[in-house]
């Protein structure tokens, strides 16, 4: 019967996951603790009723695909050998480590599980005059298998419930008093396990709100009074103070959805500040952060903002003043490819270009001409 509700729970799982989100998910490399209770379906050859426990766990965000947890575990059951005389309880204690694949990074996030670990069983069983029950306490190996689902309420809360098959091995050992004679009996034991628990995520980067872009003041337009010339003046020369835009890719700069500035980034900002000096008549630099649509609005607004304002603040560092650079952030308003049809790893790559900060300047023309 364990084996069928395993099935099942694998089943289900994997159909849902065709309703989750695959791609447009959102994925912050955080870490979380569990805290929660279980239900233990006890393998017959204990002799034991179903159980009941609690356990701990933390875990980590890897990747967009994998999540890894530790656990440690505990569950408690009675005796059931249906022997007069007999009495007691089963207890099993588990320390192991999960790896979970996510069908999703969305709100729901389905997926599959499988371990490795230890655990102690203890047939603490009680048994009737004459009768010893010896050496019930066996520490083995164990092996998780399972499926299950999160559900993110917030960034920072959310429950995870799953169904898990674990094996592992027990023994014990029953003496007759009297004559000295003994049974022995050890073997591989199958529990099942349903687990409840709530989740406290911790670790992912948290946003840096930009300041708000001042109004430029208006400048009021000076009539020069005429003047009698007595040949026209050939007209002066246009004169373009705008520096250069420059695009860089956020790859380059930051790595996907990270917004520490990389090796490879500060080389390319160490260019983009070279050209900044070069342009004295630039007196405002505009650093505007874009994203991708994977993930919340939300989200990658405010990513979009702490990207902006890590390259303001390594331009300051490379001698660029405060004054002449503005930070902001436009998530993911005006993206440059949809990508539309595409899903998975493929979206990620498509949309690659969307994800960039730009960099612009402007200035005003000195009366001794362009600079």
């Amino acid at each position: 019967m364990n084996k069928n509700i395993v099935s099942l729970a694998v089943a289900a799982t994997l159909g849902l996951s065709a309703f989750a989100v695959s791609a447009e998910d959102m994925y912050r490399g955080a870490w979380y603790t569990r805290l929660g209770g279980s239900f233990m379906h006890t393998d017959s050859d204990l002799d034991a009723d179903n159980g009941k426990g609690f356990f701990i766990s933390v875990g980590k965000e890897l990747s967009p695909s994998w999540d890894i947890q530790a656990r440690l575990g505990y569950n408690k059951a009675d005796e059931d050998t249906g022997i007069a005389g007999f009495g007691g309880d089963y207890k099993s204690t588990q320390l192991g480590l999960d790896a979970l694949y996510m069908f999703s990074r969305d709100s729901f996030r389905p997926f599959l599980l499988a371990g490795l670990g230890a655990t102690r069983n203890d047939l603490d069983y009680s048994a009737p005059a004459g009768f010893d029950v010896r050496d019930s306490a066996h520490t083995s190996w164990m092996a998780n298998l399972g499926a299950g689902f999160q559900y993110l309420f917030t960034d920072k809360f959310g429950v995870q419930v799953d169904l898990r098959h674990q094996w592992s091995r027990a023994k014990a050992k029953i003496e007759n008093t009297t004559t000295g004679q003994t049974v022995s009996d050890s073997g591989s034991i199958g529990n099942t396990l349903l687990s409840l628990g709530g989740m406290f995520r911790f670790g992912a980067p948290e946003p840096v709100v930009a300041e708000a872009a001042p109004e430029p003041a208006p400048v009021a337009a000076v009539e020069p009074a005429p003047e009698p010339a007595p040949e026209p003046m050939p007209a002066a020369p246009k004169c373009d103070p705008k520096m250069e835009t420059i695009t860089i890719e956020a790859e380059k700069l930051f790595g996907f959805d990270k917004a520490n500035i990389s090796a490879e980034g500060k080389s390319a900002l160490d260019d983009v500040a070279g050209k900044i000096n070069a342009h004295p008549s630039v007196q405002l630099v505009l650093v505007t952060g874009h994203t991708d649509r994977i993930g919340s609005a939300a989200y990658n607004q405010k990513l979009s903002e702490r990207r902006a304002n890590m390259v303001k603040e390594y331009l300051i560092s490379k001698g660029i003043p405060e004054s002449r650079l503005q930070a902001i952030g436009k998530g993911e308003t005006e993206p440059v490819v949809d990508c539309k049809g595409i899903k998975g790893k493929q979206l990620i790559e498509c949309l690659q270009p969307n994800r960039r900060v730009v960099i612009t300047g402007e200035g005003q023309v000195t009366s001794s001409g362009c600079n």
